[in-house]
């Protein structure tokens, strides 16, 4: 040991000793082998272990509960109010989209139950995978024998209903992205780029979701292109991927919206109409706009009350469906009006609370991007009616007569009550 000294070497423990002659490696490869070996990296004094932690199953969340009841019980009454002058006319009872939406929604509440009463976290990773496959072919099937509206081909007809396959196809994103983010986070953050970060941060997770957008986007679907696209870059925000690319992938997908644009009529039409409202033709594309922004200007701050508004007799095209947000401000005023947001605000911040407290990475995800996906319709919604944006078919969640979007509602809040019961406690 003296002549080591002598030498000028440091003493050296056995470990590290034995270390360098058998494995034979310079300092550079043994700090890499370091980091990256369980064995080198244990520690020499023992550690205190983690008290052990087990999921639980608990209650639901009421207060979520109770307020997806009191927006569906106000929605139906918005729903009757805004419909009976145009259910009268066309069908000949008041009544008709009233006993619609109380159809859709005690056949949703019915068939979700079990779902929230008895599905486990792992359940909904399978179910996403399942969804994810059977949109797909529900868009391609919109394309083969879909029935064309309102500018877009949109809807397959099964006898007496009517089915919009896009609606499915936002539930089925969130989860399949969920899914893929939350089995490959580390991946995903790790500083690895073309193996790691971008391949798992970008590539997959934009083709799970871009595959949709093109499906939707080749049924002119324009509204629906945006919220798929915006629910992608949303999960991917939330599981780590990292900004820089997703406003790359928010770039491609504003020109890809810019580009359905600039070779439909019927979308150019609309975008003119939303920037120039002065010049358009109010009896022709702007009237739809017009007669929404008088209902709203009308009511006031207390409203006509409840069945009075004037618009939804035949100027208001359809009040039960999109732009059913003007009905409601006309009738109740800027105090309900505002009543209904506020409403939508709890919910969604109680979405995300759930969401914080969810008991593993794939539920937190889940959670999130359906919440994200509620706040993201509601503000759409009311953007369009005031005239904030290009008028597009976007439903008012719990309160617009769509059947198809209703039930994909009613289930989405059924899968984060699901997850509401459950979370990670120590023992």
């Amino acid at each position: 040991m003296a002549d080591r000294k002598a030498e000028g070497q440091k003493p050296a423990d056995g470990r590290s000793y034995l270390r360098r002659i058998i494995l034979g490696l310079n300092k550079k490869r043994l700090s890499r082998l370091e980091e990256n070996d369980i064995i080198f990296r244990e520690p020499l004094t023992p550690q205190p272990a983690e008290p052990p932690a087990i999921m639980v199953r608990g209650s639901i969340d009421m207060w979520f509960m109770l307020l997806v009841l009191i927006l569906l019980s106000f929605g139906a009454v918005m729903c009757y109010s805004a419909s009976s002058v145009y259910a009268q006319q066309y069908y000949g009872d008041s009544t008709h989209f009233l006993w619609h939406y109380i159809l859709f929604a005690t056949l949703s509440i019915v068939g979700t139950l079990p779902f929230v009463l008895f599905a486990r976290p792992w359940f909904w990773r399978l179910f996403g995978i399942c969804a994810y496959a059977v949109s797909i072919i529900l868009l391609l099937l919109v394309l083969l024998v879909g029935r064309e509206g309102g500018g877009a081909q949109r809807w397959i007809v099964i006898g007496p209903l009517t089915f919009q396959p896009s609606e499915v196809a936002k539930m089925s994103v969130v989860l399949a992205m969920a899914l893929f983010m939350s089995k490959y986070e580390s991946k995903i953050t790790s500083d690895q780029k073309f193996g790691g970060s971008f391949r798992y941060g970008v590539i997959v997770p934009f083709a799970i979701f871009g595959v949709v957008c093109l499906l939707v986007a080749l049924e002119r679907h324009i509204s629906g292109l945006m919220i798929i696209g915006m629910i992608g870059l949303a999960v991917m925000f939330m599981g780590g991927t990292r900004m820089r690319y997703i406003l790359l992938i928010f770039l491609a997908i504003a020109a890809a919206g810019a580009f359905l644009i600039l070779v439909s009529d019927y979308a150019q039409t609309r975008v003119f109409t939303w920037l120039n409202l002065e010049e358009a033709d109010p009896l022709g594309s702007a009237w739809q706009t017009w007669q929404g922004l008088y209902a709203i200007g009308s009511g006031g701050l207390f409203g006509r009350g409840l069945g009075n508004s004037q618009q939804k007799f035949g100027y208001v095209a359809e009040p039960q469906n999109d732009f059913i947000f003007t009905i409601i401000c006309e009738e109740l005023g800027f105090f309900g009006a505002a009543l209904i947001v506020a409403l939508f605000a709890l919910l969604i911040r109680r979405g995300f609370k759930i969401a914080a407290r969810a008991p593993d990475k794939f539920s937190a995800l889940a959670v999130s991007g359906l919440t994200f996906k509620l706040a993201l319709q509601v503000i759409m919604n009311i953007a369009v009616v005031t005239n904030s944006m290009p008028n597009t078919g976007v439903s008012l969640p719990f309160f617009s007569s769509g059947g198809t979007s209703l039930a994909v509602q009613i289930f989405e809040m059924g899968i984060i009550l699901s997850v509401s019961r459950y979370s990670i406690q120590k023992k």
